[in-house]
């Protein structure tokens, strides 16, 4: 089995798509609206990323800026598309939901993974703003297809979580811990020695693969250093 470490690379179109593969990006999270933080994408354009590359996509379940699921309806929305999604091919998916008190929003989350009948999926950075990020993992533990957090240990990113990141990797295996943490949020190519030390092998990047900025597309240079680094 192979020890690499993984590299998602947030896309928002083909042209993202094609350039994150070609730098070395092992996955893809697939999004729109970055003003918002990355919302949903149409069927259409993950359809189109489905037959332009060859790598797993994740895909974003959320349909308004925040970590809040909503309504009801908003949260039956959230499962229409997922089952569009479903039924357009996506079998991994990016969600997860806070309640006013910074608690999991349990009801939505289950809601959203009707729909998903098993597939894998990532607990995002929601886990960043929640009142304990501990009781979160083990009310969480035994969804099924959780197998990654996406987290920087911190809402104010990486540089201010390191601790907790280091923290929550040393307990790795124990309950509600089984989890990947995938690192992403102001990660910085030097903070990777230190997370790899721990034992960390999940890494994500949106703004660092892109030279010019959100209105730029993906550079597969800036993602083949990280590849680079991260070999």
């Amino acid at each position: 089995m192979s020890n690499r470490a993984v590299l998602e690379v947030i896309a928002l179109d083909v042209e993202d798509a094609v350039a994150a593969r070609a730098g070395g990006a092992d996955r893809l999270e697939l999004v729109t609206d970055m003003a918002a933080d990355g919302l949903t994408p149409s069927r259409a354009t993950f359809a189109a990323i489905r037959a332009a590359v060859d790598i797993p996509l994740r895909v974003m379940l959320r349909m308004s800026d925040g970590f809040a699921a909503g309504d009801a309806a908003a949260v039956a929305a959230l499962a229409d598309a997922a089952r569009a999604l479903r039924a357009e091919g996506a079998d991994q998916f990016v969600l997860g939901f806070l309640d006013p008190d910074g608690a999991p929003d349990l009801a939505a989350v289950e809601e959203v993974l009707a729909e998903l009948e098993g597939c894998r999926w990532t607990f995002h950075r929601a886990i960043d703003r929640a009142a304990d990020r501990d009781k979160l993992r083990k009310t969480l533990a035994d969804l099924p297809g959780l197998d990654t957090y996406l987290t920087a240990g911190s809402a104010q990113g990486v540089t201010t979580g390191l601790p907790v990141l280091l923290a929550e990797a040393a307990r790795t295996g124990e309950p509600g811990y089984q989890a990947q943490i995938m690192v992403g949020g102001g990660l910085a190519l030097d903070h990777l020695p230190v997370l790899l030390e721990a034992g960390i092998d999940a890494f994500h990047i949106g703004g660092a693969a892109r030279p010019d900025g959100w209105s730029g597309p993906v550079s597969a240079a800036a993602v083949e250093e990280w590849r680079t680094a991260l070999a």
